[in-house]
């Protein structure tokens, strides 16, 4: 069959979208910036993907998905390529990406902060408690439940809550 005749990178890449994080089930690939890019072949469907940190294991689970998610559609020749160049970034997110992780409990990155104190030990300069709203956090540690996010204290409603690391 030829699949150039029969998709075009649009159906495929609506096929793929929805595909949550497993991390993050609130949020989907598409959303987070992770999906770069289908091509339709003539014999084979090319997903490119970039990860969102290195060495994150998610992204075996987005392979997965999306290949499971293809061949669920009739799709049984998938190519997933996974490119580091452009690097990612949580500029990639979208806004409604950071709305889902607010509701969720977690604080997102601070959209398109130079401010990358969170790698370094010393946190973003302001992180919005995501229960109470209050700006009068600190950061507790470095690692969250998960390597992409630091943990943080709410001062006011004492909450603690994790906050997807800006990058």
């Amino acid at each position: 069959m030829n699949l150039k005749e029969k998709y075009t990178e649009q159906e495929i890449w609506g096929m793929i979208a929805q595909i949550p994080d497993p991390e993050i089930p609130v949020i989907t690939i598409e959303e987070l910036g992770v999906l770069r890019k289908v091509e339709v072949l003539s014999e084979k469907i090319v997903v490119t993907i970039t990860p969102t940190y290195t060495g994150c294991p998610a992204m075996k689970m987005f392979e997965d998905d999306i290949v499971k998610t293809l061949h669920d559609n009739g799709i049984e020749n998938v190519e997933i390529k996974m490119v580091y160049t452009p690097a990612w970034t949580t500029d990639w997110m979208s806004e409604a990406a950071m709305q889902k992780l607010k509701d969720y409990g977690i604080a997102p990155p601070v959209k398109g902060t130079q401010d990358k104190g969170v790698l370094f030990g010393s946190g973003p300069k302001e992180v919005q408690c995501p229960q109470c709203g209050s700006k009068n956090t600190e950061l507790k540690s470095q690692f969250g439940s998960t390597a992409c996010k630091a943990l943080y204290q709410c001062k006011d409603c004492l909450e603690p809550f994790d906050y997807f690391k800006c990058i």
